[in-house]
């Protein structure tokens, strides 16, 4: 397998620069540049020389095959972080036979393939990267660090389990076994259905934190929706103005709500028109507002009913407070603070009861094998045989395996690594 480099911190002007190498043999690499090599794992500081020309001083770190983020023989160079210096660096590192640049998410494919980390791992790894809020941050971590792994491997022991008991029914029939292991299996099928269907009810919230929330702002015309949305992202996205019908498309403001990604959508007043284009903005404010993760509804009074029903969690409140004296003003602030506060209780309370499926790969790899258990225990129940059984099993176990990306995941490499940066 050839030697790869690359530049692994950000291009540009910087304090460090660091640029990495992975594969048999760097070591040797390193050696030419700096002479005597420093003990494994431990930040040396050593003098880069090339042809007798002085490249720069740096902190070199090597990592032994087994004991690096690829499994593969490794070593950082951290130099000085100007273009210059990581430009030499880089043309001097191309030119060593069987020495080439790394592709997108090269070293992480490697960790991959030599078992330092698993599929679900190396899509945490991805969402960590581009993880912008606190709560998206957290949740990839957990992935990266093996949580959802550990579970599957649960879910897959206790299938193996259930799959070796049917199938000694049909391999030994006429030998001293059980001979009814069925009740047994059945239970197991019964416990990782029930794990499978919690686990994928609360991917839905695992998904919000990945991709972010949705808060629709709405109600009436000249409700102040857009007079709020503008305070909320404490400049001026919105055209507010006294005559009704001003908003007529949605505009959207993403924000980290204390950890929390969070689009805020501003939409048409709701009300009947006969205006061709504001009739099309009302329609798509319902549709956004409908689908939205929670609605903000701005009313003219207490007593006013919103135009729409409420849902779970949904918030309504008086809009205009600097006219009104209670409820919220995206002009003055009043109230602005406590709207916000409780927006974020609310969804808080969801992330809190997230899980680790992130991807609807996982998902569907998980529904996948919950279809097979269902089948499995329909066929138990009907008294079917061992066989079919045994055939609904295997392919729950194909499914766990798929989640991890133990067989099957060449079809899928190319497109998650296509993601990452080239020194990742």
């Amino acid at each position: 397998m050839d030697r790869i480099f690359a530049l692994a911190s950000a291009r540009g002007k910087a304090g460090v620069a660091v640029i990495r190498m992975s594969g048999e043999g760097v070591w040797s690499v390193v050696a030419e540049l700096c002479g005597t090599l420093p003990v494994p794992r431990r930040a040396s500081l050593r003098h880069l020389v090339w042809q007798g020309e002085a490249i720069d001083t740096a902190l070199i770190v090597l990592f032994e095959a087994g004991h690096s983020f690829t499994g593969e023989e490794s070593a950082e160079i951290q130099v000085h972080g100007s273009i210059a210096t990581v430009q030499k660096l880089l043309q001097i590192l191309g030119l060593f036979e069987g020495l080439r640049l790394a592709e997108p998410g090269e070293f992480t494919r490697r960790a991959l393939e030599n078992g330092c980390l698993d599929l679900a791992q190396v899509e945490g790894l991805a969402d960590l990267i581009d993880a912008e809020t606190e709560a998206q941050r957290r949740q990839a971590l957990r992935v990266l660090e093996g949580h959802l792994g550990r579970r599957v491997e649960v879910w897959r022991q206790g299938l193996l389990r259930a799959a070796a008991l049917t199938e000694a029914t049909i391999d030994f029939a006429d030998e001293d076994v059980p001979s009814d292991v069925m009740p047994e299996v059945l239970g197991i099928v019964e416990e990782l259905k029930g794990g499978l269907r919690a686990e994928l009810e609360l991917s839905v919230q695992s998904e919000r934190v990945r991709t972010g929330f949705e808060v629709a702002i709405i109600g009436a015309p000249n409700a102040g929706k857009s007079t709020l949305l503008n305070a909320l992202a404490k400049r001026d996205v919105a055209i507010t103005s006294e005559i009704a019908g001003t908003t007529r498309d949605i505009i959207e403001v993403r924000m980290d709500l204390n950890g929390l990604p969070v689009t805020f959508l501003d939409t048409a007043g709701l009300r009947e028109t006969s205006d061709a284009v504001e009739h099309i903005g009302v329609t798509r404010a319902i549709e956004r507002a409908l689908a939205a993760d929670l609605r903000v509804f701005l009313l003219s009074s207490a007593e006013e009913r919103p135009s729409l029903e409420l849902q779970d969690d949904d918030i309504a409140i008086t809009g205009k407070a600097d006219l009104t004296g209670e409820g919220v003003s995206g002009l003055t602030g009043q109230g602005l603070a406590e709207l916000v506060t409780l927006i974020q209780q609310r969804l808080s309370d969801r992330v809190s009861d997230s899980g680790l499926l992130i991807r609807e790969r996982q998902r569907n790899a998980v529904r996948s094998a919950l279809a097979n258990l269902v089948n499995a225990e329909n066929l138990i129940v009907s008294g079917s045989g061992a066989e079919l059984v045994a055939v609904e099993l295997r392919a729950a176990i194909h499914a766990m395996e798929l989640l991890v990306g133990k067989i099957g995941t060449e079809t899928l490499l190319g497109e998650i690594f296509a993601s990452f940066c080239i020194g990742k």
